[in-house]
């Protein structure tokens, strides 16, 4: 029998006074009782608009019906038939712009907890007892490279595995993950998550290679010449951080927030038996309202800030981060500073950072994509007093493959060039993820690493 609340079960949080002075996890999961509960109230649509809002196809309908039984091993089976990385999508996916979006449920009253129920399920099977085998696909005798090991790049080699290809992930840094161990954080995503989907992955037979940074190490050239691969996955991400291009951007206490993220996520600067070098903050301004200008904020609260401030230059609809992710950010104690843009940092004779200068913006007339143009209030330039800058405002590719690797062709923000598989202006190489799209969603690059695993197959076939 449906269940027919409108409303969803809510998320067991925790308490935000308590967790804005600690990195554990924010969200708490559903109890299976919950879980039961809450897909019960999925119509099990006969014409399924929510698969058409995932761009890695998941069965949903069939899934959630598995965990309204109770069934939740097949529910698990069903879902990691197209996702390799549910735990981490259950987490981090906006489901409320994609499958959610598409809920019949969501017409008259709230969509069905798509996400919530992906992430139950994939913790339930993360907290068994007894683990599965994890089946070893049979090779089939042909070699695949993937460069980096975010979530495109998972992705990819998680299909071409259960293909058959043996798969050889090459990873810049110390760790696999990615973007989801150097930038989300921990109170957002356990790194423990994230080390056991790539376990899993390991499981299956993909070999990672650490500390290979792809255009130094070793080249993409290098990788067809000397390793003998067939083809290669570019999936390096989009690293480079973006600057304001204002006055006083290199005084002391100015980070990207990709800096500050990865010190403290990767290299682990939250906790105390690590020392790795940060600056004590006291009062901070965040420049930029994305995911990641919430995420660099709520870690500079927990490090020990008062006063956080996110600046940015439009109003509170137009805010660009996850509805979600704004509101626990206001429920830690995040000030937001709106229609505030800066337009220079000030220093003081040693030169460290002592303040930004914001001048007041009014919103005008919308722009080609709808969103209404931030405008300056002329003699309305005021200070804001603060110590720390962080600077979250997009980052694009990191040029090293577009240095090193001959016959691809890149957009005018550094992307590489694809097309709808993957196939850059380059036989044998594919790409996808931010490397192409320039800073995007995790689910997003995720549907980019399976359409890429497609025409890798593709490709390789054609020339047997």
């Amino acid at each position: 029998m449906a269940n027919m609340k409108m409303e969803k079960n809510p998320m067991p949080e925790q308490d935000p006074v308590v967790r804005a002075g600690n990195f554990d996890e924010v969200a708490l999961g559903y109890t299976p009782e919950m879980a039961m509960d809450e897909a019960k109230r999925c119509l099990n649509c006969h014409n399924m608009p929510c698969r058409s809002g995932c761009p890695v196809s998941v069965r949903i309908p069939e899934f959630i019906a598995k965990v309204a039984a109770g069934d939740f091993d097949a529910a698990y089976e069903i879902i990691t038939s197209t996702n390799s990385l549910p735990a981490v999508c259950g987490r981090v996916c906006p489901q409320e712009k994609q499958c959610e979006s598409k809920c019949v449920r969501g017409i008259k009253g709230e969509a069905v907890g798509i996400g919530r129920l992906e992430r139950f399920v994939a913790d339930y099977h993360m907290n068994k007892e007894v683990k599965d085998e994890v089946k070893v696909p049979e090779s089939n005798g042909h070699r695949v490279a993937v460069v980096g090991s975010g979530p495109a790049s998972l992705t990819c080699a998680g299909d071409l595995r259960k293909m058959g290809y043996d798969v050889t992930i090459y990873e810049a840094f110390h760790k696999p993950g990615g973007v989801l161990v150097y930038g989300i954080p921990q109170f957002r995503l356990p790194k423990e998550i994230v080390a056991a989907e790539v376990e899993n992955l390991k499981k299956m037979g993909v070999k990672i290679i650490t500390d290979a940074i792809i255009g130094k190490s070793i080249t993409v050239d290098e990788l067809f010449e000397d390793e003998k691969y067939e083809a290669v996955f570019v999936g390096s991400g989009a690293g480079l951080p973006q600057f304001l291009r204002i006055p006083g951007e290199n005084l002391l206490g100015v980070y990207s927030a990709n800096e500050l993220l990865t010190r403290v996520n990767l290299m682990k600067a939250y906790r105390d038996d690590y020392d790795t070098p940060i600056k004590h903050f006291n009062r901070v301004a965040v420049v930029g309202a994305g995911n990641v200008a919430m995420d660099a904020s709520r870690v500079a609260k927990r490090l020990g800030a008062e006063h956080v401030y996110i600046t940015y230059r439009r109003g509170k609809d137009e805010l660009p981060a996850r509805k979600e992710e704004v509101e626990h950010a206001e429920a830690e104690g995040i000030e937001f500073n709106l229609l505030n843009n800066p337009v220079a940092i000030i220093g003081d004779e040693t030169g460290h950072v002592t303040g930004i200068e914001l001048v007041k913006q009014e919103l005008g007339e919308p722009d080609e994509k709808g969103r209404r143009k931030p405008v300056p209030i002329e003699g309305s330039n005021w200070v804001l007093d603060v110590d720390t800058v962080i600077i979250a405002i997009g980052t694009s590719p990191n040029p090293l493959i577009r240095n090193t690797t001959g016959g691809l062709t890149f957009t005018k923000k550094g992307g590489i060039e694809a097309n709808e598989v993957g196939q850059t202006s380059r036989e044998g190489v594919f790409a996808g993820g931010d490397a192409v799209t320039g800073a995007a969603t995790v689910i997003l690059a995720m549907g980019a690493g399976k359409a890429g695993a497609k025409g890798i197959d593709e490709y390789i076939k054609s020339k047997q």
